[in-house]
């Protein structure tokens, strides 16, 4: 990752994916089509893919869609 990247850091990803992952191990349809069909796997494509968002100490976290 890169020093202006809005993701912040890696913690941060990781972070959101889980929290992702979470949702579709409980039901939410995927966003996007991935190479896996493990709810973490989707995640972390979805949020690389900038196709999920999330909030961090009250600022809103758009990843990058060209990640």
């Amino acid at each position: 990752m890169v020093e202006n990247d809005p993701l912040l850091n890696k913690y941060s990803m990781v972070k959101g994916a889980a929290r992702r992952a979470r949702q579709l191990q409980s039901g939410a349809p995927p966003l996007g089509v991935s190479k896996s069909l493990k709810a973490c796997l989707v995640a972390q494509d979805e949020v690389l893919a900038g196709k999920v968002t999330f909030n961090m100490a009250g600022k809103k976290i758009v990843p990058p869609a060209s990640m």
